[in-house]
């Protein structure tokens, strides 16, 4: 019989890990080897744990996903690593997959796609779905128009989504371990680039947008 898919999962939320785990229980070639309730802790598990394949969540309070992505990524360049998200595909999927990713997935999308996504990563292909697809393929339009928050750093959009959703500099300070001065200079960095004026006028873009956390 052939080896399981060793799957770590990394997401803060305890029901939503367990029922992940029952989810990939079902299945006769994947087995869950350890589970993270943070970007810090999953690095840690990833150093003394022999794994196939990283689920993680993009949003997480101590280090998000797509942080995380990078310095797995660095530390373990073929290992692949699926981001699961509750945000619409097309707010991180590009951003996930431009940073190392092997795909992108929806948490509202069917268990049966998780599966297929696990096998089809963990096989060294890409997975990608349908509306992952679409706006990758708009991303790489030369003649289309994209919105401006999609011209913005990993960073700066990770600051434009806190503010939007109602967050103080210090708080997005805490949450991106950062201090609220190189906060506030993305914040002025975005506000620039935007062509916005002030915080009211980024949550109203944000909401507009669907960027809110």
């Amino acid at each position: 019989m052939a080896s399981k898919i060793r799957v770590l999962i990394a997401d803060d939320h305890a029901i939503i890990r367990h029922g992940l785990k029952q989810i990939l229980s079902d299945t006769d070639d994947m087995e869950v080897v350890v589970e993270a309730d943070g970007g810090v802790k999953a690095l840690q598990l990833l150093r003394t744990t022999p794994c196939d394949v990283v689920l993680m969540d993009v949003s997480m309070p101590d280090r998000n996903g797509i942080d995380t992505l990078k310095l797995v990524k660095k530390e373990f360049p073929k290992l692949p690593v699926l981001i699961l998200s509750m945000h619409p595909e097309e707010q991180y999927a590009v951003r996930a997959l431009r940073a190392g990713a092997a795909g992108y997935l929806s948490k509202q999308g069917a268990p049966e796609q998780l599966v297929t996504a696990i096998r089809q990563v963990a096989s060294g292909k890409k997975y990608v779905s349908a509306a992952v697809a679409e706006e990758l393929a708009n991303a790489i339009g030369e003649d289309v128009e994209r919105p401006p928050h999609e011209k913005l750093s990993d960073r700066e959009y990770q600051t434009l989504c806190m503010i939007s959703s109602g967050k103080t500099l210090t708080q997005i300070a805490e949450q991106l371990n950062l201090s609220v001065k190189t906060v506030s200079v993305y914040r002025a960095r975005l506000l620039e680039k935007m062509k916005l004026r002030n915080n009211a006028e980024l949550t109203h873009y944000g909401l507009k947008h669907g960027l809110v956390e």
